[in-house]
């Protein structure tokens, strides 16, 4: 790689994150459009993988695909072997990323939008409804209670990001977007994941189109990589939060919230960075599933 290269990646990645954060603003599912929240200017965002739900969404999701002959077993190993090298090693080598987002693309291409908006509803009735954390649901329910929105802001693929946020009476959701063509997937990412960086831009542009005053909004999330979307707000709060982000929010002051039982939440902090994020980030590329509206 020369030095020319090294020092457009910053800037590609940034435009990447910066467009998908626009694609979800702009595809953010709005349940209760007809109705006018009784505080218009404040909401809240919520994280969905062991924030508003055990687990990860999008493994759910991929377990359910594969039994449903999406993809092959040797496709998702390989593509979480890959994710669980970056968490170990801590680098992410630009080959292995390519081939990974790749790999995954290639198996969701061809599939329609209405195939998968289908059977994502079908999953979460089997694998996700009984997942979902009461603690953060009652604290979403509070925010709606006070008369403001509520958005979930998730890697996971906007049709399972729409659906939760139905399922739970939500105002709508923000999720990675893929491009389609009369109704089928091209197997093109719109910008990047909804991931770290892309999370803030997607709630900023959220924010402008719908006249929110960000100080006076809420955030919620247990990862350390949300730090630029909890950092936006004049409200953060840790949910279940990993270690790292734990510690920054005892340091800024911020609120903390923990759900999970003492066992489990020794476990989680064990694990969150490998099977947990492996899967996340070989999937989410995968069965990121809609394209643009616009």
């Amino acid at each position: 790689m020369t030095p020319a290269d090294r020092s457009r990646r910053p800037l590609n990645l940034q435009l990447r994150s910066t467009l998908a954060g626009e694609a979800a603003a702009a595809s953010a599912e709005v349940e209760s459009a007809l109705l006018t929240p009784a505080d218009p200017t404040s909401a809240a965002f919520f994280d969905v993988d062991n924030t508003v739900m055990q687990g990860a969404s999008i493994f759910h999701l991929a377990r359910g695909l594969h039994r449903r002959k999406f993809f092959t077993t040797r496709e998702l190993l390989a593509a979480a072997w890959k994710q669980t090298y970056f968490r170990v090693v801590g680098v992410e080598d630009p080959t292995h990323v390519s081939d990974a987002r790749n790999s995954a693309l290639s198996f969701i291409a061809g599939h329609t939008v209405a195939e998968l908006e289908e059977l994502g509803e079908e999953i979460f009735d089997e694998a996700m409804a009984h997942r979902i954390w009461p603690g953060t649901r009652a604290l979403a329910q509070l925010h709606l209670d006070e008369g403001q929105r509520v958005w979930l802001v998730t890697a996971a693929p906007i049709e399972i990001a729409s659906i939760i946020a139905r399922r739970l009476g939500l105002t709508g959701a923000l999720g990675t977007v893929a491009e389609h063509i009369d109704g089928v997937y091209t197997g093109q990412l719109v910008g990047e994941l909804l991931h770290g960086p892309a999370k803030a831009e997607a709630v900023k542009a959220l924010a402008a189109r719908e006249g929110l005053d960000l100080a006076a909004c809420s955030a919620y999330s247990d990862s350390f990589n949300d730090l630029p979307m909890l950092s936006m707000v004049g409200d953060p709060c840790a949910i279940n939060p990993d270690p790292r982000l734990r510690a920054h929010a005892r340091a800024q002051g911020w609120r903390v919230r923990d759900y999970r039982t003492g066992r489990k939440a020794a476990r989680a902090g064990l694990l969150a960075g490998a099977a947990t994020g492996a899967v996340t980030g070989a999937v989410a590329a995968g069965v990121a599933l809609r394209g643009r509206r616009h």
